[in-house]
């Protein structure tokens, strides 16, 4: 029975302190790697874990049974390349020596994320955590004070809001009073607290990022943006002068339905323009546009269609709007009588417009789908199946006939002495004149 002692360390420590690539196999090689990793930093708790590596392994020889020491580390680039690497190693492992039971030894939350891929290659015994034992004296908290102020990335997190908050929670106190300035900096604090816990920091550097790198490709959505930011905030304002001009605002149900009814166009244009500039920008890359991008402005002005149909509706039976009127027409021989459509028409109008106008961008974009597909089947067809370029007609035909055309073989003719078709040589003229003077000859 061989049993696998494999130590993980998801984050790389060895290969970033020692040079090594993992997986490192053997009792020397993982004895070897404790004293590089110790010299590296003495500081690091892998020291311990690889020490624990080997006194399991120790163990389990005492028993007589067939051990292998391994360590296994993941990738500095990101957490998917670095459980991936793990899993890797293990693969050659289970290759290389075809273990029948696991014990794993780690040392933080982080690298029991790896118990999971190694328990799916093979059976774990036992997983044993390391935890280091610390002086819990005066001396070891100064000394962890002193790593804490050493590190920039931590000072600017906690003593920077600190002392912005120590400064001016006195100036707030003295002159709006205590119980205000407190309020105000718990939510100072609370919106800071928000801030680092959602990662807004990355999503802003990420969207400057993208930002930039549109202007400098010169991206057509960069504009289309600019002008469905514009739309929007004309669409914000044209709804709250809708909510202004009520005649009785209170409550919450009737002016959000008054602001959807005025602000929905605008805030519709603002999303169509804005898809526009998307599907712009995917028409002139090189790749193939997505079927997403060709249907996105037909949804948008269906759902555009279909809030503006029920907020009308909902107005309408509030006596905030009334039915629309449409005045008589008289054109010579032609008369139309005057009427109005009220709120169950104009919701069924406006519903049955969305789907309509819903199925014809469903349509278009499964028809140019189909029409880049069968281009591409054709071009494939088109093409031999060895990739190779087709022969020309003229050429195959000619092969064809020099393979077909029977071979003539000249036959020699009894009188002249010569091939058929041939010309006649002067050896075959002479025998024919002797021939002629001979039968004259006979003759006489």
């Amino acid at each position: 029975m061989t049993t696998l002692v494999v130590c993980l360390d998801r984050t790389d420590d060895v290969g970033r302190k020692t040079g090594l690539r993992s997986p490192i196999v053997g009792w020397e090689a993982v004895r070897a790697l404790v004293t590089d990793i110790g010299l590296a930093d003495p500081e690091d708790s892998g020291v311990n874990s690889l020490l624990e590596t080997l006194r399991v392994a120790q163990d389990l020889r005492d028993e007589n049974e067939d051990v292998v020491v391994a360590v296994v580390s993941g990738d500095r680039e990101s957490m998917v390349s670095a459980d991936r690497a793990v899993a890797r190693q293990v693969d050659d492992l289970m290759a290389d020596y075809d273990p029948d039971s696991a014990v794993v030894v780690i040392d933080s939350a982080e690298d029991e994320r790896l118990v999971p891929i190694v328990e799916s290659r093979v059976r774990i015994d036992s997983v044993d955590r390391v935890v280091v034992r610390q002086a819990r004296d005066i001396e070891s908290t100064y000394y962890l004070l002193k790593q804490f102020l050493a590190d920039e990335e931590l000072r600017q997190t906690v003593l920077v809001p600190l002392g912005l908050t120590l400064l001016v929670f006195p100036v707030l106190a003295m002159q709006i009073g205590t119980a205000q300035g407190a309020a105000a900096i718990t939510t100072v604090i609370g919106l800071f607290l928000l801030y680092k816990g959602f990662n807004i920091d990355e999503i802003l550097t990420g969207f400057s990022h993208q930002v930039r790198e549109a202007l400098y490709s010169g991206q057509v959505s960069v504009v289309t943006y600019v002008v469905a930011t514009g739309l929007t905030f004309v669409g914000l304002f044209i709804g709250a002068l809708g909510v202004s001009s009520l005649d009785d605002p209170s409550g919450v149900l009737i002016p959000a339905t008054q602001f959807l009814f005025d602000s929905v166009p605008w805030l519709a244009m603002a999303a169509l323009t804005a898809s526009a500039g998307r599907l712009l920008d995917e028409a002139i890359s090189e790749e193939p546009v997505r079927r997403s991008f060709r249907n996105l402005p037909f949804i948008v002005v269906a759902v555009g269609l279909v809030i503006r149909g029920f907020s009308a509706y909902f107005l309408e039976q509030q006596s905030v709007i009334g039915p629309v009127v449409f005045a008589g027409i008289e054109q010579g021989a032609l008369t139309l009588d005057s009427f109005q459509i009220g709120g169950g028409e104009r919701l069924t109008i406006y519903v049955v417009t969305a789907l309509i106008v819903s199925l014809i961008g469903a349509r278009v974009a499964a028809s140019v789908s189909d029409g880049e597909s069968g281009a591409g089947d054709e071009d494939d067809s088109n093409a031999p199946a060895d990739g190779s370029s087709p022969a020309p007609e003229s050429a195959s035909s000619e092969a064809t006939d020099q393979q077909t055309e029977p071979a003539t073989t000249p036959t020699p003719t009894a009188e002249s002495g010569r091939t058929d078709g041939g010309p006649e040589t002067p050896e075959t003229e002479s025998a024919a004149d002797e021939s002629t003077d001979d039968s004259s000859s006979d003759g006489t």
